[in-house]
């Protein structure tokens, strides 16, 4: 009926995914909920998630958060794309960068246009003409100019690096200043209605019971109430994305700070570098059914830009997604819903639209099916789009040089995957598809920079004179490098802007 709130929403985990859901259901609710979020500090929390993409400065703008102040809290720097290190074959370096790539010309996206000069031998590499990929070669780092409309300053897109445990903590501050109740404990059982099995409370180890009417699952990979207690299965993408353990240490800081994700493939995975105001940020993705935890250890502790600050942390994890991420009442977010290993920075992010999802289809008492299945459908289309696109990453190699990327390379692929893969290299076409995250440009550039080349392209973009097309091509080139000589350091924009206090 009209007017039929909730009132009462646990949630059940804190970390990213729990703080994150608690500071956007207490803005948007404004005190007509009582929300109270149930953690235990004897329960770890991954927290290898510290790079993003540029979604998550829209979700800080909703909740009123300053970027500078937030950046000072959590050691954060800036990201424009994410480097790729001998994916396509050993020697090869690409950028996924954010943002723009080029400039459209006669209705056509920029890589048609480069691809037929390409073929003239005297194109440079696709990440010169974006300024998003060509800032971070010279660690050049500055906020968009929207003053500046038709110059590639006003096209600068970014995200971050930070440390997730500090924004999980700046988070909790703010929820709480909305009236989020912490509730300390650990959850030893999980009540149900006997009518219809919806959750109805859980018990603490002290003894508490706390009640509610929508449970929110944010308790990590246990998945403690959507799996463990109402049963949810998971859907396992192994057979695709071989990686399953992850190892991560912290080092010390080194110059100089270049604004980007370092991702550079191993004989059985990939090491991650990301670059904090306070530290780098270190671990190796591998399988291990190539690789020991010994061995995969070691070729990190081998691999760090300086002195590890800690003991390394070993992880191990199912790549895939929970069959259902809302059941009866209650909705999983973060891990509890489905885990990708961080090369594209997406287990943030996922949060974020799972928050996004809660709130569009925020539930009247009575949880109406046709909600909960709309829940449903748009979180399984998602993750699956995600999913094609990481696999994307192990397919498109010319790596032979071991049993893992030989695997990789000649393994099948989700047919979603294969009709991409097949257009693109048709005549460089691709169609978006139900919203997904990852559009034409992120798909060109990691296409190219693996080595699936395009064998055509579009039509159209021989209309041009081979000169004409020169002068676009070479003058896009070069407007981009005269802009990022006038860009700050990375480093410098930091200090001016958002240094963390010791």
């Amino acid at each position: 009926m009209p007017g039929n709130l909730i009132r009462r929403i646990v949630i059940v985990g804190g970390g990213t995914a729990g703080w994150m859901a608690a500071a956007a259901l207490a803005h948007q609710l404004r005190g007509r909920c009582e929300i109270r979020l149930v953690e235990s500090d004897e329960i770890g929390i991954i927290g290898v998630g510290e790079a993003t993409i540029p979604h998550i400065a829209s979700f800080n703008r909703i909740l009123g958060i300053d970027e500078d102040d937030f950046l000072r809290a959590t050691q954060g720097t800036f990201k424009l794309g994410i480097e790729f290190v001998d994916w396509g074959a050993i020697g090869d370096r690409y950028i996924h960068g954010f943002g723009k790539l080029g400039p459209d010309l006669d209705g056509l996206p920029f890589h048609h246009h480069w691809l037929r000069h390409a073929r003239t031998g005297d194109a440079g590499a696709l990440g010169q003409y974006s300024i998003n990929t060509a800032a971070p070669a010279k660690s050049r780092f500055m906020r968009s100019r929207a003053d500046m409309p038709g110059s590639p300053l006003a096209e600068i897109t970014n995200a971050f690096h930070f440390d997730a445990s500090l924004y999980a903590r700046y988070l909790r501050g703010l929820a709480e200043r909305l009236g989020v109740v912490r509730t300390e404990g650990r959850i030893v059982r999980v009540l149900q209605r006997e009518s219809d099995g919806f959750l109805s409370g859980v018990v603490l180890d002290g003894g508490a019971t706390v009640e509610g009417e929508l449970f929110v699952d944010c308790s990590g990979i246990r998945a403690l109430l959507i799996g463990q207690t109402l049963g949810v299965g998971y859907e396992d993408w192994s057979q695709w994305l071989l990686c399953d353990r992850a190892v991560a240490v912290p080092c010390q800081s080194v110059e100089p700070l270049i604004p980007i994700t370092r991702a550079t493939a191993r004989t059985a995975g990939w090491q991650w570098r990301i670059p904090l105001q306070h530290r780098i940020g270190n671990g190796h993705v591998y399988s291990s059914r190539f690789m020991g935890q010994d061995e995969a250890t070691a070729l990190l502790m081998d691999h760090l830009d300086g002195p590890a600050l800690a003991e390394p942390r070993h992880i191990q994890y199912v790549p895939g997604r929970r069959k259902q991420v809302w059941h009866r009442n209650c909705i999983a977010l973060g891990l509890a819903a489905g885990f990708f290993e961080p090369i594209e920075s997406t287990n943030i992010h996922l949060i974020q639209t799972g928050v996004a999802r809660l709130l569009s289809l925020f539930p009247r008492g009575g949880f109406d099916q046709a909600d909960i299945d709309e829940a449903n459908q748009q979180a399984r289309i998602e993750y699956e789009r995600v999913r094609d696109f990481i696999i994307l990453h192990y397919k498109a190699t010319e790596r032979d040089d071991s049993p893992f990327w030989n695997h990789c390379r000649t393994m099948d692929i989700p047919d979603t995957l294969r009709h991409k893969m097949d257009l693109y290299r048709s005549n460089a076409r691709f169609f978006r598809e139900d919203n997904e995250l990852f559009g034409e440009l992120s798909w060109v550039q990691v296409m190219e920079g693996q080595r699936w080349h395009a064998q055509g392209y579009h039509p159209f973009a021989d209309q041009r004179p081979a000169a004409e097309l020169r002068a676009f091509i070479d003058n896009t080139r070069a407007v981009i490098g005269k802009c990022v000589e006038v860009m700050p350091t990375h480093a410098d924009f930091i200090a001016r802007h958002c240094a963390a206090r010791a």
